[in-house]
């Protein structure tokens, strides 16, 4: 009994061995892959000084998630914090003591912002991208020309802790940082009418990729923190969320408060600080566009 009580205790301490060798390895290959270097073509975009681009820029600042992660003043801020073994606070993109964007041309905002690539090549890990790759050219121009204009505020990089598991997933290919999501060959989206429309609705809806997936349709968040929610389905198929709003005003309503028309609280992984942002004409617009959109299962991405 006592040699299989030692074969047994020798055989879990051997696997815990090799378990956590495994996920050291996989740490290791994850940070070497965040090291690779991604060839992009990026083209420049016309950077506006007048009041009314200036103004776009701040309302995309505000409601795309920008200031939510970056903070309103472009400083940095802690956007995740599990409490445990993942923490998250975003660089400083002011033009203040600590900026990781002092030296950035005009045409390194565009390869960041649109493709999810650094200037020197590497990609940005954290950064969805794929949210802002589909914006105008004149939307992406306004952007930049907003937050370059931002009072300086002292701050610094990035700052991540990430477990050792989501680098492995990370590395295996199971994770996927935005400059392996979004298509590169891609040209610039075209502008369309800021109308409450549902083609203006998909280019608003492109804001919700990073969490909801590509297809709109949910379901678990690659990369996100352990407790938060899968994504819900915003398209029609089975387990839709959308069945939960009869009408625009439900919608919007949800968008402002949190709440859903019965009362119930959203998980506060959505990002309502951004959302709340977001102007009748584009709420409107992007409802229209869900209702519309062809029925997938929940969890396709």
């Amino acid at each position: 009994m006592n040699k299989w009580i030692k074969r047994s205790v020798l055989s879990v301490a051997t696997l815990a061995a090799l378990g956590a060798a495994a996920l050291a390895l996989g740490a290791w290959l994850g940070d070497r892959k965040a090291q690779r270097h991604v060839q992009v073509s990026v083209e420049a975009v016309e950077l506006p000084t007048d009041a009314a681009s200036l103004e776009r820029g701040h309302y995309l600042y505000s409601s795309r998630g920008c200031a939510e992660c970056h903070g309103a003043d472009g400083a940095g801020r802690a956007f995740i914090d599990d409490g445990k073994s993942m923490f998250v606070k975003s660089p400083n993109i002011s033009r203040g003591p600590g900026s990781v964007v002092a030296v950035y041309a005009p045409v390194d905002w565009v390869r960041t912002i649109r493709h999810g690539v650094k200037p020197d090549g590497r990609p940005v890990f954290i950064m969805p991208s794929e949210d802002y790759n589909r914006l105008t050219d004149a939307d992406v121009g306004a952007l930049i020309a907003y937050v370059r204009q931002l009072p300086a505020a002292s701050g610094n990089g990035l700052v991540a802790k990430v477990p050792p598991l989501v680098k492995t997933l990370y590395a295996a290919g199971l994770i996927h940082d935005a400059a392996e999501r979004i298509d590169h060959s891609l040209p610039p989206a075209a502008p369309v009418a800021q109308t409450v429309s549902a083609e203006h609705g998909a280019y608003v809806a492109n804001m919700c990729i990073g969490c909801h997936g590509v297809h709109l349709s949910g379901g678990k968040i690659p990369g996100g923190p352990p407790d938060w929610p899968a994504a819900a389905n915003l398209t029609p198929g089975a387990g839709s969320a959308m069945v939960r709003y009869a009408s625009a005003g439900q919608f919007t309503a949800m968008l402002r408060s949190g709440k859903r028309p019965d009362g119930s609280a959203v998980d506060k992984a959505m990002p309502f600080e951004s959302l709340r942002e977001l102007n009748d004409t584009d709420v409107q617009a992007l409802y229209l566009h869900l209702k519309q959109l062809p029925p997938v299962a929940v969890g396709n991405r």
